[in-house]
Parts: C-alpha cells; structure tokens; sequence
C-alpha cells in the first residue's frame, strides 16, 4: 500500500496498478485483461495531467459537463486519451455525451438507448456500451431490473441495432460485494456478453477476483474528494 504521507496520484497510480495485477494473478487471469479506468470526477487538469505524463490514457467522468469542461483541450493534447462515462446520463445530454465520451457504462433504459442511438447514427459513431443493472434492486439507483435485462438487451440489439459490449453494477453500500460481482458475472455469462464494469476503490481487487474486465478507480489514485 502507499505511504499516506507521500501519496501523490502517480505513486498511487502504480500502487492500484499493482493491486490489479497481484489479484488477476491471483485469480489466474492475465493483468492485460483488466482494464483500469481512472475517476477524475470532480477533479481538475492539475491533478490529472501527472497521471497522463505517467502513461495512464483511460479515465472516467459522472457528469457531462463537467468533462465538456475540461477534456477538450487535454484531448488535443493527448489525443489517444479514452473517455468513459461512469455516471448516469439524461436523455438532453446524450448529444453531447455521444461526441465527447467513447464509451458509456450506464445505458438502463429504453429512452435513453433509443437516445444514444440516434445520436451514434447522426454522428456516424458507435460508442462501447454497457447496461447498468441494478443487482441490489434499490428503488432510489439507476440500473435496469436483473430480471428485465434479456428483454432490455435484446432491444437494444434488435431493435436499436446497438452494440453491447457488457454489464455494469455498483452495489449496495451495506452489502457484500462479492455477492453482485458474482450474480453480474453470471448475468453477463448466461446471456454472452464478455465485458463487466464492476468495482471501485474499495473493492476493485475482489471485482477483479469475480470477471471484471473494467474498473472504476478513483479516490484511491486522487485522493478524497
């Protein structure tokens, strides 16, 4: 673990990587085949830019304008950056999330999908999509019914002719979460798709340990918030 005392986003970049690489080992998968996604949310360039300059080209956002604010310029910058949105979308956003994002982790419902569609065909792009499932069905979190996903994906597959490329959840904060790692991980098996977006700081090693092929780190690499 880092030293507290001499935390500083690229040392604690290295530590999470390592984190990362000691449990797929561990869980006998090769590193490579998880990704790190960094969370600047709420974060600004200064604190990004030595993350960049430490070779790190993945990160993640909530909210759309607070990315329109502050990628663009980083972007000409560094154009091989990649950004993925981690955070719930609305629908009068998806225009701007469909030209500024490369990736969307929390597609949850039929408004939105058919949204994101349009946009992808107006702006000849196609974005890596993931369905958010709200494993714990906690009324007040986004996230489509783990019942409702096979209908919800064969929509967006069928009748919207979108990509999905996985699955993505975020527990409930008193429950284990090993146990939605898992369900997420045989949701995402039973109806064949191969990526799953799950874990964050405090537990993206046992994501790791259970599929996930993304996760979303944040505090643990930039510090509280």
């Amino acid at each position: 673990m880092t030293d507290p005392t001499t935390h500083t986003p690229t040392t604690a970049l290295a530590d999470v990587q390592a984190r990362i690489a000691a449990a797929a080992h561990e869980a006998g998968r090769e590193p490579a085949t998880v990704h790190l996604i960094a969370v600047s949310k709420t974060f600004g360039p200064e604190a990004i830019l030595p993350v960049i300059e430490a070779g790190h080209r993945l990160f993640g956002e909530n909210r759309v304008q607070e990315a329109k604010a502050k990628w663009p310029d980083l972007r000409v910058r560094f154009p091989d950056l990649l950004l993925h949105l981690i955070g719930p979308l609305q629908s009068n956003k998806t225009r701007e999330a469909v030209a500024l994002f490369d990736a969307i982790h929390t597609v949850d419902r039929p408004k939105i999908a058919r949204a994101i569609a349009d946009e992808q065909k107006h702006q000849c792009k196609r974005l890596k999509l993931f369905i958010q499932v709200n494993t714990g069905e906690e009324p007040q979190k986004a996230g489509i019914a783990p019942q409702e996903a096979a209908s919800f994906l064969a929509h967006c597959r069928d009748d919207l002719s979108l990509e999905i490329a996985g699955l993505m959840c975020i527990p409930p904060q008193d429950e284990e979460p090993a146990v939605h790692f898992a369900f997420l991980a045989k949701l995402a098996d039973e109806l064949k798709l191969a990526e799953l977006s799950m874990g964050m700081s405090g537990d993206f090693e046992t994501a790791v340990a259970f599929g996930a092929t993304y996760v979303r780190v944040g505090s643990a690499i930039f510090g509280a918030r």
